[in-house]
C-alpha cells in the first residue's frame, strides 16, 4: 500500500512541475508570425524579421492577467532597455486571456507599452516549441529561450516561477553579445 501511495504521490509532482524545454541550444527555432499588441496598438509579429534585428528573447507566459505573468511582465519591462543595449529584442507570447493582451501591453504595471506580446490561440506555436502547460494544455508554459540572428537556439530555460527568467535571458544574451 506504502508504495502505491507513494508511486501516485511521485507521479501527480512529476505531473505538476514543468517540464524542461525540448528545444535546447544548438536546435533551430521554428519560424513563425502571430498577431500581437505593442502598448495597445495591434502589430503583426514575425520571428524572422525580430531576427534581422539581432538576437530574440521569446519568452511564453501562461495567461494575462494571473499572477506569476503580471510579475514577469514587470521585470521585462523594467529590464528593456538592457536586452535593447544588447540589440535584443523581448517578445512575449500567450495562449491564456488572448482577449486581454491589447490592455495587458500597454498597462504600466506589466508590459508598460516596452516590448509586444503576441497571442497564441490553441497554443499552436507553444506546441512548436514545447511550451505548453502540463496541467492546461490549452495555455502555455512559462519557457524562455534566446535565440541568435541565425535562428540557432542559444539558451532555454523552463520554470514556473516567474522570477528567473529575465537574469537567465539577460545573462544569455549578454554572453553572445560578448562573443561578437
Amino acid at each position: 500500500m506504502k508504495r502505491l501511495v507513494f508511486a501516485a504521490a511521485a507521479t501527480a509532482l512529476v505531473a505538476a512541475s514543468p517540464a524542461a524545454a525540448a528545444l535546447k541550444p544548438g536546435d533551430k527555432a521554428p519560424m513563425f508570425n502571430a498577431s500581437g499588441y505593442l502598448s495597445g496598438d495591434p502589430v503583426n509579429l514575425s520571428l524572422a524579421e525580430a531576427l534581422k534585428k539581432g538576437p530574440v528573447v521569446l519568452y511564453f507566459f501562461p495567461a494575462a492577467y494571473t499572477k506569476g505573468c503580471n510579475l514577469e511582465a514587470s521585470l521585462f519591462s523594467q529590464a528593456v532597455d538592457q536586452f535593447k543595449a544588447n540589440k535584443a529584442t523581448v517578445i512575449g507570447i500567450t495562449a491564456g486571456n488572448t482577449d486581454r493582451l491589447a490592455t495587458f501591453s500597454k498597462d504600466t504595471e506589466h508590459c508598460a507599452g516596452k516590448f509586444a506580446v503576441a497571442a497564441d490561440p490553441g497554443a499552436k506555436i507553444a506546441k512548436q516549441y514545447d511550451a505548453v502547460l502540463t496541467m492546461k494544455p490549452d495555455w502555455s508554459d512559462r519557457t524562455s529561450y534566446v535565440i541568435a540572428p541565425n535562428g540557432q537556439i542559444l539558451h532555454a530555460y523552463s520554470k514556473l516561477d516567474p522570477t528567473e527568467h529575465v537574469s537567465e535571458t539577460l545573462a544569455a544574451v549578454k554572453a553572445y553579445s560578448q562573443k561578437k
